[in-house]
């Protein structure tokens, strides 16, 4: 049994943003708690280097929303990566998975061979489909939400794996 371009994206995109949103949901209930300005957390870094909490999230809403947009061959809508309250957070979220959630099956299925090509720093770089899926879109989503999650986790943050994870 093979597996679909559009059920290896979509539906997977969709499932770690909800897990996202909840994370956040965790975030913001923690911060009311222990009487934590919010801004604490869209600041936050795990190291000088690295980018805070709000641009992750805003790079993993962007990397969902572009894939299905290039499998589809079609724009992705733009955000203005404005967002940085617990609340403009969530709204951005939603706004992707409903944005992935206007996808049907036939506009990417038969994708894995079209050829993507991403303006990076360096250069323009070219995937096919698959690759771009695979290789590129997945790896740099988890990772964004991995960072966002262990964000909020190095900020006491009652998380756990199965926050990461969702329900099934």
């Amino acid at each position: 049994m093979s597996i679909s371009m559009f059920q290896a994206s979509v539906p997977v995109l969709v499932r770690g943003l909800t897990n996202l949103q909840a994370i956040i949901g965790k975030a913001q209930a923690h911060a009311a708690e222990k009487q934590i300005d919010p801004s604490v957390f869209a600041g936050a870094r795990l190291f000088p280097d690295m980018l805070p909490l709000a641009r992750q999230i805003h790079i993993a809403t962007d990397t969902a929303k572009g894939c299905a947009a290039r499998l589809a061959d079609v724009e992705a809508p733009k955000f203005d990566d404005v967002e940085f309250s617990f609340d403009d957070l969530h709204t951005r979220i939603q706004k992707t998975i409903d944005y992935l959630n206007t996808f049907k099956p036939e506009q990417i299925d038969g994708s894995e061979t079209r050829t993507i090509t991403l303006k990076m720093r360096s250069g323009p770089v070219e995937f096919t489909g698959q690759s771009y899926l695979l290789a590129f879109v997945l790896p740099n989503f988890y990772f964004h939400i991995t960072t966002a999650y262990d964000i909020l986790r190095h900020n006491g943050v009652d998380l756990g794996k199965l926050d990461y994870l969702g329900a099934r």
